[in-house]
């Protein structure tokens, strides 16, 4: 565990106030939720509650259908991270932290269709250094109870490939079907 120098004090009512330094630097924003653990050393241990994190094991399972589906690439998000990857390397995805656009494309809760390179693709994360290599890209938010839980991202690097409406269909289905299941 990193030592921060912070000390904050309890209130009466048993808040504690997360510095903003801390907030900004782990992206916790004003309503996220976060999950609070213990351990044999009494020490209290805050983690940033990711809901669509908790069906890893479907999202990939259903990263590896829209893969075989469409033949691209196919990730799906929670708000700060890619949890599922299908059709390229997990090292290169998994757990990294997305880009401040993928952010903004998720808040505005609309499917983005990026046809080609001309259109100007989406950086993914946040540290691929600029780098946009993806010639095409569909990315649709997954919304569960009206708020924005992450996303279904379709990528291709062939210059050749150009996404559509079917692919569209196939994100926003998979968003819907996936929000559904957070629902319940």
């Amino acid at each position: 565990m990193k030592a921060t120098g912070i000390v904050r004090r309890i209130d009466d009512l048993g808040r504690i106030v997360i510095p903003k330094e801390i907030r900004r630097t782990l992206r916790i924003r004003e309503g996220d939720p976060l999950e609070i653990f213990t351990d044999k050393e009494g020490e209290v241990i805050l983690k940033k509650y990711s809901p669509i994190g908790e069906l890893s094991e479907f999202a990939n399972q259903f990263a590896d259908s829209i893969n075989k589906t469409s033949g691209h690439i196919a990730c799906i998000s929670d708000r700060d991270a890619i949890i599922a990857v299908s059709g390229a390397s997990r090292k290169e995805f998994a757990e990294k932290t997305l880009s401040q656009d993928l952010e903004r494309i998720m808040e505005e809760k609309t499917t983005l269709v990026v046809k080609s390179p001309d259109d100007k693709p989406v950086q993914i994360l946040s540290d691929d250094g600029g780098e946009k290599k993806y010639t095409s890209q569909v990315i649709s938010p997954i919304i569960s109870e009206g708020d924005t839980i992450g996303s279904v991202i379709i990528l291709s690097t062939d210059p050749g490939v150009s996404m559509g409406e079917v692919e569209a269909k196939l994100a926003q289905s998979a968003a819907g079907v996936l929000g559904k299941q957070m629902e319940q």
